[in-house]
């Protein structure tokens, strides 16, 4: 039984074929695309519920796709770099991916990355008994039945994991949680002491919620100890 489709995206045919195999094996149905032209093609024709996305792609580089998959949708994109490089990873993050792994990795721990990724989606499709999907904090509202959050009753266009994170503040308005904190409970899973990836989404978020970004009032630092949301 096929659980969720995924497209993976990567020249190397070696590495794209081992993907593939244990993907499938894991019960994912799973596209390729070898370049980052035939990727865009790929992501919009088949719609996929996750994609794979290496950064150093012929044609068309991994954060080129990346920026262009997530102005037109909201599907979760795990990108893998070649090279321990804290800039590509930042980056990669800072344009929309919700998550990212260094070549080589253990192929069980993508998987389990995989895995906690899409059971994040499956999980805001469901309404938990007697858990209100709607949350006011102010002038922000949080629409967890529609998986949609406004601001002033604008709609915020936010990649899957900032909805998730942003969600999980406002349920939790004014508890401070540390990045590790955060990991679990948003991410699903442990990140090995890497948490880099909480402050880029904590920033991200800033720049969509707060008047000023650099003095923020919302989401705020709690210095020593980790963030919260303000009421």
């Amino acid at each position: 039984m096929i659980t969720a489709k995924i497209l993976v995206v990567e020249d190397d045919r070696n590495l794209l074929a081992a993907l593939k195999y244990n993907l499938q094996k894991g019960s994912y149905g799973v596209v390729t695309a070898a370049d980052g032209i035939e990727a865009l093609e790929v992501a919009r024709r088949e719609k996929p519920e996750l994609i794979i996305l290496d950064v150093m792609l012929p044609k068309l580089n991994g954060f080129e796709v990346c920026r262009i998959i997530r102005k037109e949708m909201t599907v979760p994109i795990l990108m893998l770099t070649a090279k321990n490089d804290e800039v590509d990873k930042i980056v990669g993050l800072e344009i929309g991916a919700d998550d990212y792994m260094t070549k080589p990795f253990s192929m069980r721990e993508l998987l389990a990355r995989i895995g906690a990724m899409l059971r994040r989606v499956e999980m805001a499709k469901i309404q938990p008994s007697g858990e209100k999907m709607t949350r006011q904090v102010s002038d922000l509202e949080i629409d967890g039945a529609r998986h949609q959050a406004f601001l002033r009753g604008s709609k915020l266009k936010l990649s899957p994991k900032e909805f998730d994170l942003l969600a999980f503040l406002t349920q939790n308005k004014g508890f401070v949680f540390n990045r590790e904190q955060l990991l679990e409970k948003v991410w699903g899973y442990d990140y090995a002491g890497d948490t880099r990836t909480v402050d880029v989404h904590i920033r991200w978020l800033r720049q969509k919620i707060e008047n000023d970004p650099a003095k923020p009032e919302r989401l705020v630092t709690v210095r020593g100890t980790g963030y919260k949301l303000e009421g």
